[in-house]
């Protein structure tokens, strides 16, 4: 069994009303030092062992449904449980 964790961004090009909402919110609270704030999604999901890599099976997961290739992008780990 696999233990995959994985994070979906906005691409750096693409504006993000949430962050940005957030980082105005923080200033408001006096913390000036945060610049930048990007919002974005966590998955964690668990995975039986199969034939197919495991890096594939997550590679088709993020391309063809948790992320969208064209706004986000999307970096995982992989951990190997019992």
């Amino acid at each position: 069994m696999y233990a995959v964790e994985v994070f979906v961004t906005y691409k750096e090009s693409i504006l993000d009303p949430q962050g940005e909402a957030v980082r105005n919110a923080i200033h408001r609270l006096d913390f000036e030092q945060v610049k930048d704030v990007r919002i974005g999604k966590y998955f964690e999901i668990n995975i039986e062992k199969t034939e197919e890599p495991i890096e594939e099976v997550v590679e088709s997961l993020c391309k063809n449904l948790l992320a969208n290739p064209i706004l986000e992008t999307y970096r995982y780990n992989i951990k190997e449980v019992n």
